[in-house]
Parts: structure tokens; sequence; C-alpha cells
């Protein structure tokens, strides 16, 4: 969320800001609201002023025996209540409307974020590894799982419908060894703090990493007024809402590998095959809270952590910077990894990986403060895909796949395998 100061103090700055993000003028509206409230908020302090005034007042005509004085306090008194509570009722609705709006607004964009309207414009920062040259053509994940008997697409749709899918067998094994090996390298040598959240939150969970109000479509929810977790960034983060954090303790890492929940609205049409874009899907997710000073720095170790799974896994990929109209509401800038598939020819996201300054922390109230010093300051917050295991294992498929139908299994993965080297049917 928006700092209604920081848009008071500079109104053109934030309206620059806005439109490297695709929109209009929103300063105006927005102080406009800012004035209401601040007379609605004054109207009602006057009056409680004056209240408390005449209230002392009539103690004194009471002692006096003045009683045409004690009459004449006791209705301004209540005409005084009537005017607090109407001017209160419109800093309540003046208030909310001016909060959501500051709610419906993108974070602003770091500076160095290049401009552009879609995917098209975001710049490749670096590429590691060569694609593998096949002696054969190379199948998708989708054909070599189902060839194997692993990969159960029908089943999953008479319970679950689309987009869902049974994974047996050793593919069922080789995904939870991903995510154990992800776990095993951001716990035992990044620094990240294992944690297992809950997989359902509240309303003000989401409220607090943007995903509400502006993506309730895009969440799945429960007759409790429960949602499922769209990733575990919402539950890490909120590990520090409403909380002062000493500087000294951060930065704070924190990571878990969990079930993701997404309805995917607005994405009919879009890679309906296969693992990729999944109602259900596994992943580790790394989440940071730090200073504001430390912040950049915290971004390139994070995209860092990411890369050296995939270095680890021996995946070819690239490192992208998104442009301004592809980068995330919530981010102030972003780096996507993605990996190669040869049955595609292209690379894929695998990772987002994204510094949100204080957009977060406001909404969440989460403060920092410095040793000695009495002043608070919102935390900035970081997250990124450590990585999505889903499509690691899809990657895996068809980069390890070989002509007979099987599946080399990576070394770094042999050890939570049993030692098992090859998937065969």
């Amino acid at each position: 969320m928006h700092d209604i100061k920081s848009i008071r103090e500079n109104p053109e700055a934030f309206d620059a800001g806005m439109k490297r993000r695709g929109l209009g003028p929103q300063a105006a509206d927005l102080l406009a609201l800012d004035e209401k409230l601040r007379t609605a908020i004054a109207a009602k302090q006057e009056a409680e002023t004056e209240r408390n005034a005449a209230s002392k007042m009539i103690g004194a005509a009471k002692a006096k025996g003045d009683e045409d004085e004690f009459q004449r306090l006791r209705a301004d008194v209540g005409a005084l209540k009537e005017k607090i509570e109407q001017a209160g009722a419109e800093e309540t609705c003046i208030g909310g409307e001016l909060k959501d709006k500051l709610l419906s607004l993108p974070n602003l964009l770091a500076d160095d974020v290049p401009v552009g309207a879609d995917e098209n414009a975001n710049q490749e920062l670096r590429t590691w590894g060569d694609p593998r040259a096949f002696d054969f053509a190379p199948k998708d994940h989708t054909e070599i799982g189902e060839t194997l008997g692993l990969l159960d697409f029908e089943s999953a749709a008479k319970i679950s419908g689309a987009r869902f899918a049974f994974l047996k067998g050793d593919l069922a094994r080789l995904e939870r060894a991903l995510g154990a090996f992800m776990l095993d390298v951001q716990t035992g040598e990044h620094g990240f703090m294992e944690v297992s959240p809950p997989l359902l939150v509240r309303d003000n969970a989401l409220y607090g990493t943007n995903q509400l109000p502006k993506f309730a479509e895009d969440q799945f929810r429960t007759t409790t007024d429960h949602w499922l977790i769209p990733t575990a960034e919402v539950p890490l983060t909120n590990l520090v809402r409403e909380a002062i954090t000493d500087e000294a303790e951060l930065p704070l890492r924190f990571c878990a590998y969990t079930p993701c929940f997404r309805s995917e609205a607005g994405s009919a049409g879009k890679d309906t095959r296969g693992l990729i874009r999944m109602h259900q899907f596994m992943k580790v997710e790394m989440v940071a809270i730090t200073t504001p000073e430390a912040a950049p720095g915290e971004h390139e170790r994070m995209t860092g952590c990411a890369e050296d799974i995939l270095k680890r896994l021996d995946l070819p990929y690239r490192v992208m910077l998104l442009c301004s109209g592809d980068t995330g509401f919530g981010a102030q800038k972003t780096h996507d990894l993605e990996v190669w598939l040869p049955s595609q020819e292209t690379y894929r996201e695998i990772s987002s990986v994204s510094v949100c300054g204080d957009f977060q922390a406001r909404r969440m109230d989460a403060r920092c403060r410095a040793a000695g010093e009495k002043k608070t300051r919102f935390v900035h917050t970081l997250n990124g895909s450590g990585i999505a295991v889903g499509r690691a294992l899809l990657a895996v498929m068809e980069n390890y796949q070989n002509a007979d139908g099987s599946i080399t299994i990576p070394d770094v993965l042999r050890p939570y395998m049993g030692g098992q080297e090859v998937i065969i049917s």
C-alpha cells in the first residue's frame, strides 16, 4: 500500500510512477479524498473539544443552581454529540474509500526496471548452460510420463477436473526428492529457516501480501472463509505482521515446501497440456525480511539462491529482468529464471524473485527499529521461488530423457532416490 503522506508531498512523482505502470494520473483523486478525510477528522476533534468543555461547565452550572444555563449546556452537548457521530461516520466512509483506492494501485517500480508493455520487452541478464543436443526427437514431459505409466491426467480429471494430475511410483518419488533437495540446499547452505506454515489463511494475510482485494478471483476460498494459500509467501511474510523487529535481527530468511493452490482465472487456453499451469502444485518458497538499505543486495542474493538449484541440477536457464508491463502488482523489481524445455525449444519461467520495498509491510504494519532508536520504520520484504518443484520435475523429465523413454536421474537427486539412476517403465 502507498503512503498518502508521500503522495501529498510529491504528487507529480507518484503520477510519474503510475504512468510507468500504464495507468493515468491518480494523485489528484487520492488527495481530494485525503483532504475530505482530514476535514472530517478535524471537525470531529473540534466537536469533541467543545463537548468536553461544555460537559465541565454543566457541573459548574448545576452547582450554582443556574437551571437555565444547565439546560442550555445540556442541549449543546447533545448537539455536539450528534455532530461528533456524523463526523465520525464521514471519517469512516471517506477513510474506507481512500484505503480501497490505495489498495487497488500497484507498487512503484524501481528506477532500473525497463519500460515495456509485455514480456517481449523483458531484458535478458545472463544465461547458464548449453541445451542438450539430442540424437532423437525429444518428447514433451506429458508423453514421457504417460508412456511410463507414471503421469495420469485422465484419472485426476474424473475426480477433480482439468489442471490436476496423479504422479505415480518413481515420478512421485522424484517430485519428493526434488523438494527435499531444494530444502536441504536453501536451509543448509543458504541460511533460510525452514518453516511448515498453515495452508489455510484468513483475509488479513492475503491483504498483507497484496493478493486481496485485487486478485480474489485467482484464489480458492473455503466455506469457512479461509483461503487456500496460492504460495507460501503469504504465511511466511505474515510472520512479521503487526510486529516491531530489532534491526540487529535482520535479515530474517524463511523457506517452506508446500502445496500451492491457484484458480488460474484468465488462463483459459494457456498451457492446457501438461504440468506447467496447474490448480495444485508443489513449490519451495523463499522469503526475506530486511532493512531498506539491504533490500537490493538481498534481491541479488535470493536470485543466486534460486539459480544454484538449477546449476546443481544441470538445467540450462536464463535470468530475465521483467519490464514494467510484466512486473507483478506488488513488486518493485523482479528477476525471472526461465529453464530450457527441449520439447518447446524455448525457455519457460521456473522461478520469480521479487523485491517489494515497504509495499507489503505497510499493509501488515511490519516495522523495525535500530538499536538505541525510538522511531520505527517499515521493513522491506522479498519473495521468490526456490524453486517451483512441479516445473523442475517436468524440466528434469525433458532434459534427462532417453531415446528408450526412460529418464536419467540427475546426480544430485540420486541420494534422495535410494541410489537409483534411471526411471524406466
